[in-house]
């Protein structure tokens, strides 16, 4: 059986993954955001006015992965298991650093949902900032480790 997202007339279409075994799988995912030193400062001492930046931003990125079959064209809906974002503040390099989990016992992975997290607690960071930094950047989205399914294992290297 092939995985493609073409059919035999090379229509797109979601892969059908119906043959395929239930097995634990998790993504991790990684990006970050860099600022002005000022602007790190700001997340730091709870000062932005818009709220707490690294809270909100953590439940847009739980709340994303959730979505991700929602935003992603062809990309399978899944009933995820856990899903964890972590965020914390790298000041020697002025900077916040995005993490996020995403587990299943599925038939298909959750690299996407990871990616998609990390990527919308990212722009949630910029959209709570740029009031005061419009010079932020999204940087090193990217994922990290991946494990279950056909294909194997995955570490970033």
């Amino acid at each position: 059986m092939s995985f493609t997202h073409f059919d035999a007339q090379g229509n797109a279409v979601m892969v059908d993954v119906s043959a395929k075994a239930e097995t634990a799988r998790e993504a991790v995912a990684a990006g970050r955001v860099t600022a002005a030193p000022e602007t790190i400062a700001l997340i730091r001492d709870n000062r932005v006015g818009k709220g707490d930046v690294l809270a909100v931003a953590r439940l847009a990125g739980i709340m994303a992965a959730k979505r991700t079959a929602d935003l992603i064209p062809l990309c399978h809906p899944l009933a995820l298991t856990s899903v964890a974002v972590d965020l914390a503040l790298n000041e020697a390099e002025h900077a916040v650093e995005i993490t996020a989990t995403c587990r299943i016992t599925g038939r298909t992975g959750v690299e996407m949902e990871a990616l998609t997290a990390v990527s919308v607690a990212a722009l949630t960071v910029y959209d709570m900032c740029k009031a005061v930094d419009k010079g932020m950047r999204i940087e090193h989205v990217r994922l990290v480790i991946k494990t279950g399914g056909k294909s194997g294992p995955y570490q970033e290297r």
